[in-house]
Protein backbone atom coordinates (compact mmCIF):
# COMPACT_ATOMS: atom_id res chain seq x y z
CA UNK A 1 0.00 0.00 0.00
CA UNK A 2 2.72 2.20 1.17
CA UNK A 3 2.65 5.00 3.03
CA UNK A 4 1.43 7.99 0.54
CA UNK A 5 -0.88 5.39 -0.89
CA UNK A 6 -4.07 7.76 -0.36
CA UNK A 7 -2.00 10.91 -1.63
CA UNK A 8 -3.03 12.29 -5.36
CA UNK A 9 0.05 14.21 -6.86
CA UNK A 10 -0.68 16.35 -9.69
CA UNK A 11 3.08 16.79 -11.40
CA UNK A 12 3.42 19.51 -13.62
CA UNK A 13 7.54 20.17 -13.82
CA UNK A 14 9.53 18.61 -15.87
CA UNK A 15 13.43 18.09 -16.03
CA UNK A 16 15.15 17.02 -12.31
CA UNK A 17 14.25 18.83 -9.13
CA UNK A 18 10.41 18.56 -9.25
CA UNK A 19 10.38 15.31 -11.03
CA UNK A 20 12.50 13.89 -8.73
CA UNK A 21 10.42 15.09 -5.65
CA UNK A 22 7.28 13.23 -7.46
CA UNK A 23 9.17 10.55 -7.93
CA UNK A 24 10.10 9.70 -4.05
CA UNK A 25 6.50 10.60 -3.58
CA UNK A 26 5.58 7.38 -5.57
CA UNK A 27 7.88 5.31 -4.38
CA UNK A 28 6.02 5.90 -1.33
CA UNK A 29 2.73 4.98 -2.90
CA UNK A 30 1.71 8.27 -4.21
CA UNK A 31 -1.05 8.38 -7.07
CA UNK A 32 1.11 10.50 -9.76
CA UNK A 33 0.13 11.89 -12.57
CA UNK A 34 2.71 13.46 -14.79
CA UNK A 35 1.77 16.37 -17.30
CA UNK A 36 3.28 16.80 -19.97
CA UNK A 37 2.82 18.66 -23.70
CA UNK A 38 1.49 16.67 -25.96
CA UNK A 39 4.12 15.37 -28.81
CA UNK A 40 7.20 16.72 -26.64
CA UNK A 41 6.73 16.00 -22.93
CA UNK A 42 9.85 16.45 -20.45
CA UNK A 43 12.85 18.01 -22.42
CA UNK A 44 14.58 14.88 -20.32
CA UNK A 45 13.49 12.82 -22.67
CA UNK A 46 15.60 13.82 -25.12
CA UNK A 47 18.52 14.33 -22.91
CA UNK A 48 20.90 12.19 -24.28
CA UNK A 49 22.67 9.41 -25.22
CA UNK A 50 22.48 7.06 -24.10
CA UNK A 51 18.83 6.37 -24.96
CA UNK A 52 16.64 3.24 -24.49
CA UNK A 53 16.78 0.78 -26.85
CA UNK A 54 13.27 -0.20 -27.85
CA UNK A 55 11.64 -2.01 -31.00
CA UNK A 56 10.71 0.92 -32.21
CA UNK A 57 14.17 2.16 -32.47
CA UNK A 58 15.46 4.81 -30.06
CA UNK A 59 13.77 5.35 -27.09
CA UNK A 60 13.49 7.89 -23.84
CA UNK A 61 16.96 9.04 -22.37
CA UNK A 62 18.97 7.15 -19.35
CA UNK A 63 17.90 11.14 -17.86
CA UNK A 64 14.52 10.90 -17.82
CA UNK A 65 14.38 7.54 -16.47
CA UNK A 66 16.26 8.37 -13.37
CA UNK A 67 13.08 10.49 -12.34
CA UNK A 68 10.16 9.33 -13.73
CA UNK A 69 8.92 6.11 -12.27
CA UNK A 70 5.66 5.56 -10.30
CA UNK A 71 4.15 8.17 -12.65
CA UNK A 72 1.03 8.04 -15.23
CA UNK A 73 1.94 10.22 -17.98
CA UNK A 74 -1.24 12.21 -19.20
CA UNK A 75 -0.27 14.88 -22.27
CA UNK A 76 -2.36 18.00 -22.57
CA UNK A 77 -1.58 21.47 -23.74
CA UNK A 78 -2.76 23.71 -20.77
CA UNK A 79 -1.66 26.82 -22.96
CA UNK A 80 -5.33 26.33 -24.80
CA UNK A 81 -8.48 27.24 -22.33
CA UNK A 82 -9.84 23.32 -22.67
CA UNK A 83 -6.71 22.14 -21.57
CA UNK A 84 -5.83 24.26 -18.29
CA UNK A 85 -9.64 23.33 -17.49
CA UNK A 86 -8.55 19.78 -17.82
CA UNK A 87 -5.82 20.51 -15.66
CA UNK A 88 -7.76 22.49 -12.77
CA UNK A 89 -10.31 19.87 -13.02
CA UNK A 90 -7.06 17.47 -12.01
CA UNK A 91 -6.18 19.86 -9.35
CA UNK A 92 -9.45 19.73 -7.83
CA UNK A 93 -9.13 16.02 -7.26
CA UNK A 94 -5.59 15.98 -5.63
CA UNK A 95 -3.53 16.45 -2.45
CA UNK A 96 -0.39 17.91 -3.67
CA UNK A 97 0.32 19.98 -7.17
CA UNK A 98 4.57 19.94 -7.85
CA UNK A 99 5.31 22.65 -10.57
CA UNK A 100 8.91 24.31 -11.87
CA UNK A 101 7.86 27.10 -14.30
CA UNK A 102 9.03 30.38 -14.01
CA UNK A 103 7.63 32.81 -11.23
CA UNK A 104 3.76 33.65 -12.42
CA UNK A 105 4.10 31.85 -15.37
CA UNK A 106 1.05 29.63 -14.56
CA UNK A 107 -0.91 32.19 -13.43
CA UNK A 108 -1.79 33.07 -17.17
CA UNK A 109 -3.96 29.65 -16.89
CA UNK A 110 -5.56 30.34 -13.82
CA UNK A 111 -3.40 27.03 -12.71
CA UNK A 112 -1.24 29.28 -10.62
CA UNK A 113 -1.93 28.51 -6.36
CA UNK A 114 -4.14 31.54 -5.93
CA UNK A 115 -6.40 29.89 -8.83
CA UNK A 116 -6.30 26.02 -7.50
CA UNK A 117 -6.45 26.51 -3.82
CA UNK A 118 -9.50 28.54 -4.69
CA UNK A 119 -11.50 25.27 -5.70
CA UNK A 120 -9.43 23.07 -3.35
CA UNK A 121 -8.35 24.68 0.10
CA UNK A 122 -6.80 21.89 1.58
CA UNK A 123 -4.35 21.60 -1.64
CA UNK A 124 -0.77 21.73 -1.05
CA UNK A 125 1.00 23.39 -3.93
CA UNK A 126 4.60 23.05 -3.96
CA UNK A 127 6.84 25.79 -6.98
CA UNK A 128 10.41 25.08 -7.61
CA UNK A 129 12.27 27.75 -9.22
CA UNK A 130 15.83 28.78 -9.17
CA UNK A 131 15.59 32.24 -7.02
CA UNK A 132 11.97 31.38 -5.40
CA UNK A 133 9.11 34.05 -5.57
CA UNK A 134 10.29 36.88 -4.19
CA UNK A 135 13.82 39.01 -4.27
CA UNK A 136 15.62 40.61 -7.04
CA UNK A 137 16.56 36.91 -8.97
CA UNK A 138 12.75 35.61 -8.94
CA UNK A 139 12.52 36.12 -12.76
CA UNK A 140 16.36 34.49 -13.72
CA UNK A 141 15.91 30.72 -15.11
CA UNK A 142 17.86 28.61 -12.76
CA UNK A 143 19.62 26.05 -13.86
CA UNK A 144 21.58 23.27 -11.25
CA UNK A 145 24.72 24.58 -13.30
CA UNK A 146 24.47 28.07 -12.85
CA UNK A 147 23.09 27.20 -9.19
CA UNK A 148 26.69 25.55 -7.97
CA UNK A 149 28.42 28.33 -9.16
CA UNK A 150 26.18 31.33 -8.35
CA UNK A 151 25.34 29.41 -4.54
CA UNK A 152 28.47 28.82 -3.50
CA UNK A 153 29.15 25.16 -4.45
CA UNK A 154 32.44 26.01 -7.23
CA UNK A 155 34.46 27.63 -5.09
CA UNK A 156 34.49 25.17 -2.60
CA UNK A 157 35.16 22.36 -5.47
CA UNK A 158 38.13 21.79 -7.58
CA UNK A 159 41.71 21.48 -6.99
CA UNK A 160 43.00 24.93 -5.45
CA UNK A 161 44.61 28.23 -7.98
CA UNK A 162 48.27 27.00 -8.92
CA UNK A 163 47.84 23.52 -9.03
CA UNK A 164 47.72 21.05 -12.28
CA UNK A 165 43.91 21.74 -13.03
CA UNK A 166 42.92 24.55 -10.27
CA UNK A 167 39.72 25.75 -11.27
CA UNK A 168 36.12 25.89 -10.11
CA UNK A 169 34.78 22.85 -10.78
CA UNK A 170 30.91 21.42 -10.87
CA UNK A 171 30.01 18.27 -9.11
CA UNK A 172 29.55 15.38 -11.78
CA UNK A 173 25.79 15.13 -10.84
CA UNK A 174 23.16 17.70 -10.70
CA UNK A 175 23.29 18.24 -6.94
CA UNK A 176 21.60 21.54 -6.88
CA UNK A 177 18.48 19.80 -8.25
CA UNK A 178 18.43 16.92 -6.19
CA UNK A 179 19.09 19.02 -3.17
CA UNK A 180 16.11 20.51 -3.96
CA UNK A 181 13.95 18.14 -5.15
CA UNK A 182 15.18 16.15 -1.39
CA UNK A 183 13.89 19.21 0.29
CA UNK A 184 10.59 19.43 -1.57
CA UNK A 185 9.48 15.98 -0.67
CA UNK A 186 10.30 16.85 3.05
CA UNK A 187 8.50 20.06 2.69
CA UNK A 188 5.38 18.49 0.98
CA UNK A 189 5.32 15.65 3.92
CA UNK A 190 5.41 18.35 6.34
CA UNK A 191 2.64 20.26 4.67
CA UNK A 192 0.74 16.81 4.32
CA UNK A 193 0.56 16.43 7.97
CA UNK A 194 -0.34 19.97 8.72
CA UNK A 195 -3.26 19.75 6.31
CA UNK A 196 -4.27 15.89 8.18
CA UNK A 197 -4.16 18.02 10.95
CA UNK A 198 -6.07 21.27 10.54
CA UNK A 199 -7.76 21.21 6.84
CA UNK A 200 -5.71 23.59 5.32
CA UNK A 201 -3.51 23.26 2.51
CA UNK A 202 -0.79 26.08 1.62
CA UNK A 203 1.88 27.04 -0.54
CA UNK A 204 5.89 26.12 -0.39
CA UNK A 205 8.05 28.21 -2.42
CA UNK A 206 11.32 26.51 -3.05
CA UNK A 207 14.52 27.51 -4.46
CA UNK A 208 17.49 25.74 -6.01
CA UNK A 209 19.54 28.63 -5.00
CA UNK A 210 18.03 28.17 -1.50
CA UNK A 211 18.27 24.67 -0.97
CA UNK A 212 22.36 24.64 -2.25
CA UNK A 213 23.24 27.33 0.12
CA UNK A 214 21.36 25.37 2.84
CA UNK A 215 23.61 22.34 1.63
CA UNK A 216 26.80 23.45 2.19
CA UNK A 217 26.03 23.10 6.07
CA UNK A 218 30.01 23.12 7.31
CA UNK A 219 31.35 25.15 4.98
CA UNK A 220 28.95 27.78 5.31
CA UNK A 221 29.51 27.63 8.75
CA UNK A 222 33.47 27.66 8.30
CA UNK A 223 32.60 30.87 6.93
CA UNK A 224 30.17 32.80 9.23
CA UNK A 225 32.47 31.95 12.13
CA UNK A 226 35.30 32.86 10.63
CA UNK A 227 34.65 35.57 8.10
CA UNK A 228 36.63 33.93 5.69
CA UNK A 229 35.64 32.22 2.85
CA UNK A 230 36.57 28.43 2.46
CA UNK A 231 38.45 27.97 -0.95
CA UNK A 232 38.76 25.13 -3.37
CA UNK A 233 41.57 22.55 -1.85
CA UNK A 234 40.95 19.00 -4.31
CA UNK A 235 40.43 16.05 -2.30
CA UNK A 236 41.68 16.94 0.95
CA UNK A 237 38.85 18.29 4.16
CA UNK A 238 39.17 21.66 5.20
CA UNK A 239 38.86 20.63 8.63
CA UNK A 240 39.88 16.96 9.16
CA UNK A 241 43.20 15.65 8.49
CA UNK A 242 44.29 12.68 7.27
CA UNK A 243 40.86 12.94 4.94
CA UNK A 244 41.63 12.71 1.62
CA UNK A 245 42.47 10.65 -1.35
CA UNK A 246 45.73 9.55 -1.90
CA UNK A 247 47.68 7.59 -4.64
CA UNK A 248 48.67 3.90 -3.68
CA UNK A 249 50.96 1.61 -6.09
CA UNK A 250 48.17 0.74 -8.48
CA UNK A 251 45.78 3.42 -8.26
CA UNK A 252 43.63 5.30 -5.31
CA UNK A 253 42.14 5.17 -1.87
CA UNK A 254 40.66 7.11 0.40
CA UNK A 255 41.44 7.65 3.92
CA UNK A 256 39.22 9.54 6.32
CA UNK A 257 40.18 8.95 9.64
CA UNK A 258 38.18 11.99 12.01
CA UNK A 259 39.53 11.23 15.25
CA UNK A 260 42.45 10.82 17.17
CA UNK A 261 41.96 7.24 18.21
CA UNK A 262 42.16 5.72 14.29
CA UNK A 263 45.01 8.42 13.45
CA UNK A 264 47.06 6.23 16.25
CA UNK A 265 45.60 3.11 15.18
CA UNK A 266 46.48 3.91 11.22
CA UNK A 267 49.99 5.16 12.41
CA UNK A 268 50.62 1.66 14.06
CA UNK A 269 49.58 -0.85 11.13
CA UNK A 270 51.29 1.52 8.43
CA UNK A 271 54.82 1.17 10.69
CA UNK A 272 54.58 4.96 11.14
CA UNK A 273 53.94 4.91 14.95
CA UNK A 274 56.39 7.39 15.43
CA UNK A 275 53.58 10.10 13.98
CA UNK A 276 51.59 9.53 16.08
CA UNK A 277 53.55 11.01 18.97
CA UNK A 278 54.43 14.12 17.51
CA UNK A 279 53.81 17.01 19.30
CA UNK A 280 52.53 18.18 15.43
CA UNK A 281 50.03 15.48 14.83
CA UNK A 282 48.65 14.16 18.29
CA UNK A 283 45.41 16.01 17.72
CA UNK A 284 43.24 16.54 14.75
CA UNK A 285 43.89 20.22 15.19
CA UNK A 286 47.27 20.40 15.21
CA UNK A 287 47.37 17.89 12.43
CA UNK A 288 44.91 20.81 10.13
CA UNK A 289 47.82 23.25 11.20
CA UNK A 290 50.78 21.16 9.82
CA UNK A 291 48.48 19.64 7.04
CA UNK A 292 51.50 19.79 4.48
CA UNK A 293 54.25 18.30 7.09
CA UNK A 294 51.99 15.30 7.59
CA UNK A 295 50.76 14.67 4.45
CA UNK A 296 54.43 14.83 2.99
CA UNK A 297 54.94 11.94 5.04
CA UNK A 298 51.78 9.73 4.22
CA UNK A 299 52.31 10.55 0.20
CA UNK A 300 55.34 7.89 -0.09
CA UNK A 301 54.39 5.27 2.71
CA UNK A 302 50.40 5.36 0.85
CA UNK A 303 52.00 4.60 -2.59
CA UNK A 304 54.55 1.30 -1.38
CA UNK A 305 51.17 -0.67 -1.53
CA UNK A 306 48.45 -1.56 -3.88
CA UNK A 307 44.91 -0.53 -2.73
CA UNK A 308 43.59 -3.64 -2.04
CA UNK A 309 46.67 -4.73 0.43
CA UNK A 310 46.19 -0.67 2.11
CA UNK A 311 41.97 -1.57 2.49
CA UNK A 312 42.73 -5.22 3.67
CA UNK A 313 45.78 -3.82 6.16
CA UNK A 314 43.70 -0.87 7.48
CA UNK A 315 40.27 -2.12 7.51
CA UNK A 316 41.79 -5.16 9.89
CA UNK A 317 43.02 -2.01 12.50
CA UNK A 318 38.86 -0.31 12.13
CA UNK A 319 40.70 2.46 10.22
CA UNK A 320 38.48 3.95 7.73
CA UNK A 321 39.39 3.72 4.01
CA UNK A 322 37.89 2.83 0.98
CA UNK A 323 38.43 2.22 -3.38
CA UNK A 324 37.34 4.96 -5.30
CA UNK A 325 34.70 2.57 -7.76
CA UNK A 326 33.67 3.37 -11.27
CA UNK A 327 30.06 2.22 -11.60
CA UNK A 328 30.36 -1.01 -12.65
CA UNK A 329 32.31 -1.31 -9.62
CA UNK A 330 29.44 0.15 -7.37
CA UNK A 331 26.35 -2.38 -8.96
CA UNK A 332 29.05 -5.65 -8.58
CA UNK A 333 29.88 -4.81 -4.94
CA UNK A 334 28.86 -7.24 -2.51
CA UNK A 335 27.34 -4.11 -0.47
CA UNK A 336 25.47 -3.43 -2.98
CA UNK A 337 23.83 -6.47 -4.27
CA UNK A 338 23.11 -7.23 -0.75
CA UNK A 339 21.15 -3.97 -0.44
CA UNK A 340 19.58 -4.34 -3.89
CA UNK A 341 20.74 -1.32 -5.30
CA UNK A 342 19.53 -2.40 -8.61
CA UNK A 343 16.01 -3.47 -9.23
CA UNK A 344 13.76 -4.79 -12.34
CA UNK A 345 11.17 -3.20 -14.14
CA UNK A 346 9.54 -4.08 -17.31
CA UNK A 347 9.25 -0.89 -19.25
CA UNK A 348 6.22 -0.42 -21.83
CA UNK A 349 8.27 -0.40 -24.93
CA UNK A 350 11.95 -1.89 -24.03
CA UNK A 351 10.80 -4.53 -22.13
CA UNK A 352 12.67 -5.55 -18.83
CA UNK A 353 14.91 -2.85 -17.60
CA UNK A 354 17.28 -2.19 -14.53
CA UNK A 355 16.63 1.13 -12.56
CA UNK A 356 18.47 2.86 -9.59
CA UNK A 357 16.76 1.68 -6.14
CA UNK A 358 15.23 3.71 -3.69
CA UNK A 359 17.47 4.31 -0.61
CA UNK A 360 14.69 4.56 1.85
CA UNK A 361 14.28 1.41 3.94
CA UNK A 362 10.94 1.63 5.93
CA UNK A 363 10.25 -1.86 7.80
CA UNK A 364 6.16 -1.29 7.89
CA UNK A 365 5.76 0.89 4.65
CA UNK A 366 8.77 0.43 2.55
CA UNK A 367 9.20 2.12 -1.04
CA UNK A 368 7.08 0.07 -3.61
CA UNK A 369 8.14 -0.29 -7.52
CA UNK A 370 4.20 -0.30 -9.68
CA UNK A 371 5.50 1.76 -12.61
CA UNK A 372 8.35 2.35 -15.03
CA UNK A 373 8.66 5.59 -16.37
CA UNK A 374 5.84 6.09 -18.69
CA UNK A 375 5.75 6.45 -22.32
CA UNK A 376 4.70 10.05 -23.54
CA UNK A 377 0.98 10.24 -23.06
CA UNK A 378 1.09 6.25 -21.82
CA UNK A 379 -1.83 6.83 -19.78
CA UNK A 380 -3.69 10.17 -20.95
CA UNK A 381 -6.88 8.41 -21.84
CA UNK A 382 -6.65 6.31 -18.59
CA UNK A 383 -6.51 9.28 -16.65
CA UNK A 384 -9.21 11.37 -18.45
CA UNK A 385 -11.70 8.16 -18.36
CA UNK A 386 -10.89 7.39 -14.45
CA UNK A 387 -10.43 10.60 -13.43
CA UNK A 388 -12.60 13.26 -14.55
CA UNK A 389 -15.34 10.88 -16.47
CA UNK A 390 -14.85 11.68 -19.44
CA UNK A 391 -16.33 9.42 -22.89
CA UNK A 392 -14.23 7.60 -25.50
CA UNK A 393 -15.90 9.91 -27.54
CA UNK A 394 -15.30 13.12 -25.57
CA UNK A 395 -11.32 11.86 -25.34
CA UNK A 396 -11.09 11.39 -29.10
CA UNK A 397 -12.77 14.92 -29.78
CA UNK A 398 -9.82 16.59 -27.46
CA UNK A 399 -6.75 14.54 -29.30
CA UNK A 400 -8.50 15.49 -32.68
CA UNK A 401 -8.38 19.37 -31.82
CA UNK A 402 -4.76 18.81 -30.20
CA UNK A 403 -5.54 19.37 -26.92
CA UNK A 404 -4.50 16.39 -25.63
Amino acid sequence: MGALSHIKVLDLSRVLAGPFAAQILGDLGADVIKIEKPEEGDETRRYGPPFLATEGGRGDAAYFLSANRNKRSVTIDFARPEGAALIRRLARRSHVVIENFKTGALARYGLDYASLSAENPALVYCSLTGFGQDGPYKDKSGYDYLIQGMAGLMSITGQADGVPGGEPMRVGVAVSDLFTGLYSTIAIQAALIHQARTGEGQWIDMALFDCQTAALANQAMNYLVSGKPPGRQGNSHPNIVPYQVFATLDGHMILAIPNDGQFRRFCTAAGLADLANDPRFVDNPRRVEHRAELIDYLRPALASRTTGQWISLLEAANVPCGPINRLDQVFADPQSLARGHRIAMTHSAAGPISLVASPLRLAKSPPSYRRAPPLLGEHTDEVLHSELNLEEGQIRSLREQGII
